[in-house]
C-alpha cells in the first residue's frame, strides 16, 4: 500500500460541475432518502481515485444497487473515513478550524442523528460559518455558507491521505 495525492481541487472542479445536475454515472438517490452523501462520496472519488471494495467495510459504488453503504450513507460515509485502515481515502474528525477545501461537513437536524453531508468549496475565514461555504445534492447548492442551514450540530472530516 502507498500513499497518493487527495486532489482537493478535482474535488471542486467536480462539485462545481455537477451541484445542480446529476452525473448520468451514477444513480440519482433523491426519491429514495437524498443524494447528498452519494454526491459526496462523487466528489471525493473524484479527488482520490480509489475505492475500497471490501464486502464488509468498504467504500464503493458499481450501480444502484451494487454499492456499499458509505457511499451513500450519512453514518456509514462518517464510520469509514474515520476507520478506514485499508485502501482509499482516510479521514479523521476535526475542529472547524483544522478544515480544507474538498474536506467534508456533516449536519445534524435535531441534535441526535446527522443526517446530511456537504463537501466544503470555499473558506473565506475558518473562524465564522458565515465564511465557510458548501456544496451539496438534495439541497442542490454550490459556495452556499453553512451559516444559511438551520442545524442543531456540525461535524467536520478532513481527508488526511488516499491509500492505493
Amino acid at each position: 500500500m502507498k500513499e497518493v495525492l487527495y486532489n482537493r481541487e478535482k474535488v471542486y472542479d467536480y462539485a462545481k460541475t455537477w451541484a445542480y445536475e446529476r452525473n448520468p454515472q451514477y444513480y440519482n438517490f433523491d426519491a429514495v432518502g437524498g443524494d447528498c452523501t452519494s454526491f459526496v462520496s462523487q466528489c471525493i472519488y473524484a479527488g482520490s481515485g480509489i475505492m475500497n471494495y471490501s464486502k464488509q467495510n468498504g467504500w464503493y459504488y458499481l450501480d444502484g444497487n451494487r454499492k456499499s453503504p458509505s457511499w451513500s450513507g450519512v453514518e456509514f460515509l462518517y464510520n469509514f473515513l474515520t476507520t478506514n485502515k485499508y485502501i482509499g481515502p482516510r479521514g479523521k474528525e476535526v475542529e472547524v478550524t483544522d478544515i480544507d477545501i474538498a474536506d467534508i461537513a456533516q449536519l445534524s437536524f435535531d441534535g441526535i442523528k446527522f443526517s446530511h453531508t456537504l463537501v466544503i468549496t470555499k473558506i473565506e475565514n475558518k473562524f465564522d460559518l458565515n465564511n465557510i461555504f458548501i456544496s451539496s445534492h438534495t439541497f442542490d447548492s454550490f459556495n452556499k455558507r453553512i451559516a444559511e442551514y438551520n442545524f442543531e450540530k456540525i461535524r467536520f472530516i478532513h481527508i488526511e491521505k488516499v491509500i492505493k
